[in-house]
């Protein structure tokens, strides 16, 4: 099968500037209050009550998934770029990292019991993310928890920028939502969104912060 040509452009991006945007990414721990507490919410509930293991989809240098391991998550990275997994797998040797598509996740319906997607779904076409969100309701086992979170927007044009993280080249799209959009999206994937935070620009940030939590269901409607 093809490749979707936004998956390449991602893939052929994040590997050009992996170096770069790890030294520019900030780390769990220098995240305002609200987004560190949103992450320790996600990471005591799945460590606590969640039914299998939690996979953090897009992770990037792995920074973040390293933060999940040493609250006691029982987390692996898995991520588009290999240039992503190599940093995150050097940096973090005790945490297991793959290259993979949150697309067409190599796992089996159920395995998980919890997925975060921290700023790693924006470069998916919009007309794209119910096929996306089907699949990630399908790993999750029934009490799933799923953690979304990105910059949000008024969904209007896509951001093309050519250059990143230091002047790199790139070729991706950034499509900013409305929190709102997103919600009715993963409902209608048959997730039930029981939470949503969104952050108003402040402190000289562009953009709005939207954290949205929602659950697969224990008992499939009939």
């Amino acid at each position: 099968m093809t490749e979707p040509t936004y998956l390449t452009a991602v893939r052929q991006s994040y590997d050009t500037v992996a170096a770069a945007y790890a030294e520019t990414v900030r780390a769990p721990t220098e995240l305002d209050p609200l987004s560190r507490a949103m992450l320790g919410l996600f990471a005591e509930t799945v460590r606590d009550h969640g039914p299998g293991p939690v996979a953090d989809l897009g992770c990037g240098p792995g920074l973040v998934t390293a933060y999940l391991a040493r609250l006691g998550v029982p987390v692996f990275g898995l991520d588009l770029s290999p240039k992503m997994v190599e940093l995150a797998a050097r940096a973090n040797p005790e945490v297991a990292f793959a290259v993979g598509s949150m697309t067409a996740l190599p796992l089996r319906t159920g395995a998980l019991g919890g997925i975060l997607a921290y700023y790693s779904t924006h470069h998916t076409p919009p007309d794209r993310l119910p096929a996306l969100y089907a699949e990630l309701r399908r790993a999750l086992a029934p009490g799933g928890l799923l953690m979304l979170a990105g910059h949000a927007g008024d969904g209007g044009a896509p951001l093309r920028p050519t250059r990143a993280y230091g002047g790199l080249p790139v070729s991706y799209e950034t499509h900013l939502l409305p929190p709102a959009r997103l919600a009715e999206l993963l409902e209608e994937a048959g997730l039930v969104v029981t939470a949503r935070l969104v952050q108003e620009p402040e402190g000289g940030g562009r953009r709005r912060i939207a954290t949205l939590l929602a659950h697969k269901p224990r008992v499939t409607p009939s």
